[in-house]
């Protein structure tokens, strides 16, 4: 058991522990709240409304009841006039 090697490996790992903690404590102090105009990454999260593409469409098949109902609506505007 070489205790000189043993001690070479762990201040290198302690060396590589100390870095990844600074980084992390830096990565934390700029964290904060954030002014501005957001990242285009999320503003495309946060849309709003319609998705691209979907219009108010005439619809072309009715069923009978909904053909019935204005038959019926026809019916009664034209017997008011």
């Amino acid at each position: 058991m070489d205790v000189g090697k043993i001690l070479r490996d762990l201040r290198q790992k302690r060396d590589e522990l100390e870095q990844a903690i600074e980084s992390l404590e830096r990565l934390a102090r700029t964290r904060g709240e954030r002014s501005g105009r957001p990242p285009a990454l999320t503003r495309d999260i946060k849309r709003r409304g319609r998705p691209p593409g979907s219009k108010n469409k005439p619809r072309t098949d009715m069923g009978a009841s909904q053909v019935a109902a204005v038959a019926t609506a026809t019916q009664s505007v034209s017997t008011a006039a």
